[in-house]
């Protein structure tokens, strides 16, 4: 059975568009032109992935994605004409997996929706600890001393590279590969703005250390 992806996109000709191109790539598709229409059939069809326009009628894109995720782990693509880098930054922390700007090739949102749904698939279950931080990655959960930590895609993604290469300096190149499988179109300075949020959330507990010049290191315990 093909998977099946949903576009939540306000311009009929954009969301139309995109979805001859999903379906000739062999995936089924759905269309709702706003945002309560969208979440509305997120809901009722929980597809396995969700395109969604920035800017929405009715209930805006942030706002979708804020909700389904906090219902849902369906990985969602960030698709808008915005392309400053606040919104780049907004679009991922509000919980999107990646982020396509318009005017865009259609081959590319294909592209995109493939690598997507290939991280997503490819989870396995894993429990990572460091200290106090412990991160499960098939339910995309972390704890500090036990306690639940609210983290977005991006960070619990960085995360995760760190706690899987501990005690070792990661330059910004490295860690988009190692979190994003280089599926990323955000500016490599970006990064800096995940780890500043991360390490927030985490707190104190937060052993992420910026090696100057060089990157950032997880001091684990034997570092």
């Amino acid at each position: 059975m093909s998977q099946n992806i949903l576009i939540i996109e306000d311009d009929r000709r954009i969301a139309n568009w995109v979805k001859v191109y999903i379906e000739r790539a062999g995936f089924s598709a759905a269309v709702a032109y706003d945002g309560q229409a969208g979440l509305a059939a997120a809901r009722r069809l929980a597809p396995d992935l969700i395109i969604l326009d920035l800017m929405l009628p009715r209930l805006g894109g942030i706002e979708v994605c804020n909700i389904l995720r906090r219902e849902s782990d369906v990985p969602i693509i960030m698709l808008t004409a915005k392309e400053t880098h606040s919104d780049r930054i907004k679009g991922l922390d509000s919980g999107a997996d990646d982020y396509i700007v318009k005017p865009f090739d259609p081959d590319e949102v294909v592209a995109r929706a493939r690598a997507v749904l290939r991280r997503a698939h490819k989870e396995v279950q894993q429990v990572l600890t460091c200290g106090a931080i412990s991160l499960n990655a098939t339910s995309q959960s972390a704890t500090v001393n036990g306690r639940p930590v609210s983290l977005s895609p991006a960070q619990f993604a960085l995360l995760a590279a760190f706690m899987r290469h501990p005690n070792q300096v990661l330059t910004r190149d490295q860690l988009i590969s190692l979190a994003f499988n280089n599926d990323y179109d955000g500016f490599d300075r970006a990064i800096d703005n995940h780890i500043l949020r991360l390490r927030k959330q985490l707190g104190p507990a937060a052993p992420i250390k910026t090696v100057y010049g060089a990157g950032y290191k997880l001091v684990g315990e034997d570092g």
